[in-house]
């Protein structure tokens, strides 16, 4: 069986966000669970059962473009103020003052913007692989292109045409597939090259993800699932719904988003806990190097043997670690 809480709904920020909540209501601040892209909330299953057994009021949105959350057409619906903005009037719509926002992957950019534009929410920050960094000095789908080339997902992904997004959503199962495995064991190397705008995976590595995808084969596919039958088809037939551009729509304001944080404050002043993989090529435990530079309230937890998918791999690490952290600071 796959347990989640019930769907609800809230209006928010123009949008409909589906979300689930679990734990007691007079729990504060409860913990609201960002998911990253190709995800849904269903990716912190794990967390929202051990957390709210264990006393914790969590909360777990579907986010904008994704799941049971509305999907607006224009690009520029996806920008970090509307991102941030709608985990805002999630809380407004529960009447919650302030909340502890735990983010992965896309959802870790996402909350730790959110003391940098809406601080008197935010009673602290956990970012799941995802660092936080000082502004980029430069476009960085510019330095993204620079430094991987033209195949880099992420430079795909501007395409107008959305060919990426026709290569996934023209291939949902292989693309879960692909995606939600263990990585290979590999030697240990820590990246010399200056991390961008949170990426901080080598030049070597190849991130042609929409060519990767087109290619795949499960068959010939050595690294070990993270995902039971039952799980992978919960995302499968979500995402054979919705296909995939709402999400691939946060990656195409990523020049809007830089060039709209200028005069931005990156300096965060609430308790923060950064949660590190040991073997994510994409966002390595190098990249959160320096953060104690912007936030002088961090602890910081390396997962050994795990990859990008750190929550859904090491599920019982991961919950024990926010738990703990969540009672010494909050009570």
């Amino acid at each position: 069986m796959i347990e989640m809480p019930p769907l609800k709904f809230a209006q928010t920020n123009g949008i409909r966000m589906g979300y689930y909540e679990a734990g007691p209501v007079t729990d504060a601040p409860p913990m609201v669970l960002c998911h990253g892209w190709p995800e849904l909330a269903f990716s912190w299953r794990h967390q929202i059962k051990a957390l709210s057994g264990a006393g914790i009021r969590v909360i777990a949105p579907d986010q904008r473009g994704y799941g049971a959350t509305d999907r607006p057409e224009p690009v520029d619906a996806y920008d970090m103020e509307h991102l941030t903005g709608d985990l805002v009037g999630l809380l407004d719509h529960l009447n919650i003052e302030k909340a502890i926002f735990v983010g992965h992957d896309w959802g870790g950019f996402v909350v730790w913007q959110m003391p940098l534009r809406h601080p008197s929410r935010v009673a602290g920050v956990v970012g799941v692989n995802t660092p936080h960094w000082d502004r980029a000095p430069m476009d960085p789908i510019a330095l993204f292109r620079q430094r991987f080339g033209e195949q880099m997902y992420i430079v795909q992904f501007q395409d107008p045409a959305r060919e990426p997004d026709r290569i996934f959503g023209s291939r949902v199962e292989q693309t879960f597939d692909a995606f939600m495995r263990k990585p290979l064991p590999r030697p240990d190397a820590k990246s010399d090259e200056l991390p961008l705008a949170g990426i901080g995976a080598s030049s070597k590595t190849n991130l042609a993800f929409p060519q990767m995808i087109a290619a795949y084969d499960a068959k010939v596919d050595a690294r070990t699932p993270i995902l039971s039958a039952d799980e992978k088809k919960v995302f499968v037939d979500t995402f054979a719904k919705t296909g995939f551009t709402g999400g691939i729509n946060w990656y195409r304001n990523f020049t809007r988003n830089w060039e709209r944080s200028k005069g931005l404050d990156h300096h965060i002043h609430v308790p923060s806990l950064m949660i590190m993989a040991e073997n994510d090529a994409v966002l390595p435990p190098s990249a959160a190097d320096g953060m104690e530079k912007l936030i002088p309230d961090l602890e910081k937890y390396l997962v050994k043997d795990s990859g990008h998918w750190t929550q859904q791999e090491k599920p019982e690490e991961v919950s024990a670690r926010l738990i703990e952290w969540r009672r010494r600071r909050f009570g």
